[in-house]
């Protein structure tokens, strides 16, 4: 079987979540390494249209270094006005080739950027640039909150998430990752402050904690976005 084949044969078990029997999902990225965060929502009777998509637009992304990684559901939406169905992860080898990626997609896929617009109903795109070596897991039969942040102004938002992460620690929640100074490309709109995943023991310690510390109040935020992800 042909390398391509194979990588085609990999990214269509994560997209289509088969690892999803397996509770913990792990993720390792080294430093310099390229962590993409995807949020989706298919178009429905999409299988003809992405069929082509991955016939004509993964053979490139894989030849740039790109490396499907697990996904997840969103099953909840509990703050912001994005609406995506899906996560994904991604993991590209630096920041040069994820984004000559995006500027050269279009000389040998012309069509691009119109088959994902006929293939997706939303499409947030948000990459980081790893600082250090990463490795995290997420374990799928805990409460794992994800949750992005827009600041309005620097000092305020920076005793505001000093705040919030310590009374996420005393109720008992787990940071799992956190990134920031991302890139969302253009055309894509979707790149916060900051980028949490949280788990928490149970539905209810994330209701009791929503409940005593509601993010709405906080007028330091700009916008926040928050989904619950299985």
């Amino acid at each position: 079987m042909k390398t391509s084949k194979v990588f085609l044969f990999i990214f269509t078990v994560t997209f289509l979540n088969l690892s999803a029997q397996n509770h913990l999902r792990s993720f390792s990225y080294k430093k310099g390494e390229i962590i993409d965060i995807l949020l989706l929502s298919l178009t429905p009777n999409s299988k003809t249209i992405f069929e082509r998509y991955k016939k004509t637009a993964f053979p490139i992304a894989f030849e740039y270094s790109y490396q499907p990684q697990a996904s997840f559901g969103i099953t909840k939406h509990t703050l912001g006005n994005h609406m995506p169905y899906n996560l994904y992860f991604g993991k590209w080898d630096n920041k040069e080739k994820r984004e000559n990626f995006i500027k050269n997609i279009t000389t040998k896929v012309p069509d691009f950027h119109k088959q994902r617009r006929k293939l997706f109903t939303y499409f947030g795109l948000t990459y980081y640039e790893a600082p250090k070596d990463i490795e995290f897991s997420v374990n799928t039969k805990k409460l794992n909150t994800v949750t992005s942040f827009w600041k309005k102004d620097a000092t305020s938002f920076s005793n505001f998430v000093s705040q919030w992460k310590s009374e996420i620690e005393k109720a008992g929640g787990q940071f799992i990752i956190e990134l920031n100074k991302g890139t969302s490309p253009l055309g894509y709109n979707y790149n916060p402050d900051l980028f949490f995943i949280i788990e928490w023991k149970n539905k209810a310690s994330f209701k009791s904690f929503a409940k005593k510390h509601p993010l709405e109040a906080y007028s330091t935020l700009k916008n926040i976005h928050q989904f619950v992800i299985n």
